[in-house]
Protein backbone atom coordinates (compact mmCIF):
# COMPACT_ATOMS: atom_id res chain seq x y z
CA UNK A 1 0.00 0.00 0.00
CA UNK A 2 1.37 3.63 -1.00
CA UNK A 3 2.00 5.66 1.78
CA UNK A 4 -0.59 8.41 1.71
CA UNK A 5 -2.37 10.86 4.42
CA UNK A 6 -5.32 10.55 5.88
CA UNK A 7 -5.96 13.66 4.54
CA UNK A 8 -5.17 12.51 0.31
CA UNK A 9 -7.52 9.43 0.69
CA UNK A 10 -11.03 9.69 -0.78
CA UNK A 11 -14.07 9.44 2.03
CA UNK A 12 -17.69 8.40 1.74
CA UNK A 13 -17.00 6.62 -1.82
CA UNK A 14 -20.81 5.43 -2.49
CA UNK A 15 -21.18 1.81 -2.97
CA UNK A 16 -20.94 0.96 -7.06
CA UNK A 17 -23.79 -1.76 -6.31
CA UNK A 18 -25.79 -0.62 -3.60
CA UNK A 19 -25.14 3.46 -3.19
CA UNK A 20 -24.23 2.88 0.84
CA UNK A 21 -21.38 5.44 1.45
CA UNK A 22 -17.90 3.50 1.83
CA UNK A 23 -15.59 5.44 4.55
CA UNK A 24 -12.17 4.34 3.06
CA UNK A 25 -10.82 2.18 0.44
CA UNK A 26 -9.18 -1.09 1.85
CA UNK A 27 -5.99 -0.53 -0.33
CA UNK A 28 -4.34 1.96 -2.35
CA UNK A 29 -1.79 1.77 -5.17
CA UNK A 30 0.28 4.49 -7.48
CA UNK A 31 -0.33 2.76 -11.13
CA UNK A 32 1.75 3.98 -14.07
CA UNK A 33 0.55 7.18 -16.04
CA UNK A 34 0.29 9.54 -13.13
CA UNK A 35 -3.14 7.56 -11.69
CA UNK A 36 -3.92 5.73 -8.36
CA UNK A 37 -5.95 2.71 -7.81
CA UNK A 38 -8.27 2.37 -5.00
CA UNK A 39 -9.60 -0.89 -3.70
CA UNK A 40 -13.57 -0.54 -1.94
CA UNK A 41 -15.06 -3.13 0.17
CA UNK A 42 -19.11 -2.30 1.16
CA UNK A 43 -19.88 -3.82 4.58
CA UNK A 44 -23.37 -3.29 4.08
CA UNK A 45 -23.60 -5.79 0.39
CA UNK A 46 -19.83 -7.23 0.61
CA UNK A 47 -19.50 -5.80 -2.87
CA UNK A 48 -15.93 -5.13 -3.82
CA UNK A 49 -14.91 -2.85 -6.42
CA UNK A 50 -11.77 -1.40 -7.99
CA UNK A 51 -11.65 2.77 -8.61
CA UNK A 52 -8.85 4.17 -10.86
CA UNK A 53 -8.07 8.29 -10.16
CA UNK A 54 -6.02 9.76 -13.59
CA UNK A 55 -4.22 12.92 -12.19
CA UNK A 56 -2.55 15.28 -14.20
CA UNK A 57 1.19 15.62 -14.67
CA UNK A 58 1.51 18.04 -11.73
CA UNK A 59 -1.06 17.05 -9.85
CA UNK A 60 0.84 13.19 -9.86
CA UNK A 61 4.59 14.94 -9.27
CA UNK A 62 3.04 16.81 -5.97
CA UNK A 63 0.86 13.57 -4.97
CA UNK A 64 4.58 11.65 -5.45
CA UNK A 65 6.66 14.11 -3.29
CA UNK A 66 3.75 14.17 -0.15
CA UNK A 67 4.12 10.46 0.04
Amino acid sequence: MDRTGSTDLPRQNPCAQCGQPIAFPDWVEAVPGGATAYLWHCRACNYRFEAVAYFSESEAEARSLAA
